[in-house]
């Protein structure tokens, strides 16, 4: 089965600082038929205005992924971890048994991310952040994992995916026209996919930036690039 969430029909919230666009119920946006994929429970479109971002809040129990599509995104959380996460780099903060933290656009335009809460498989964790790049040279025409609970993913010293409390994987990729990748779904998997930019074809079907793909009881996800473009694919159980 697959469903597209085409992106104008996205849950949405906008003031003076921020556009965001929800793909899953989330804040005061609530849709009973999108309440996430599996452990996949938030895919937030935001967009934050120069020189603004989210003051100093909590969290505990979530693995909080942060894909940089444009711009950059400034961390500070209360155990000293400072950072600046660059486009097309990622960071993932666990938030085990809680964590404060503030997100700001230091920069001098609008920074651009996909914010992604995936449910942890064990509570109670020591609350940690990380930041990694992945430059784009090195996914082109390949998925390659960002963030992954899976230990194959993870190659140590620094490289390979950043390191979640799930069973689940957040794979990136580039596409330039005309070229094409497949991701085969283990029995029981599911996967959302969202492009960052670009138009594609989806196991046969158009889908447009930004529009969501939610893929359920499918051996493969067969991804096509009508012109360049730079997606995401969320591998859950």
């Amino acid at each position: 089965m697959m469903e597209i969430k085409n992106f104008e029909g996205l849950g949405r919230f906008d003031n003076d600082w921020l556009s965001a666009r929800y793909h899953f119920s989330f804040a005061n946006y609530y849709d009973p038929e999108r309440m996430g994929l599996g452990p996949l429970r938030v895919w937030n479109d935001d967009t934050i205005r120069p020189g603004t971002g989210f003051d100093q809040h909590g969290h505990r129990d979530m693995e909080i992924i942060t894909y940089v599509r444009k711009g950059a995104i400034t961390h500070k959380d209360h155990l000293g971890n400072q950072g600046r996460t660059e486009a097309g780099d990622v960071q993932v903060m666990s938030a085990g048994t809680g964590i404060m933290h503030a997100e700001f656009n230091r920069e001098d335009e609008p920074t651009e991310i996909f914010q992604i809460w995936i449910e942890p498989a064990v509570h109670g964790v020591p609350p940690r952040w990380e930041t990694r790049s992945f430059p784009k040279a090195g996914r082109e025409g390949v998925l390659v994992p960002l963030a992954s609970g899976r230990k194959s993913d993870a190659k140590g010293d620094g490289e390979g995916a950043l390191p979640i409390y799930q069973d689940a994987a957040i794979l990136g990729a580039t596409l330039k026209t005309g070229q094409s990748v497949t991701h085969q779904l283990a029995p029981g998997r599911k996967a959302y996919l969202v492009a960052a930019t670009g138009a594609l074809t989806v196991n046969g079907k158009p889908v447009q930036a930004r529009d969501g793909v939610a893929l359920t009881d499918v051996e493969a996800v067969e991804i096509a690039a009508e012109e360049d473009a730079e997606i995401l694919l969320a591998d859950v159980g």
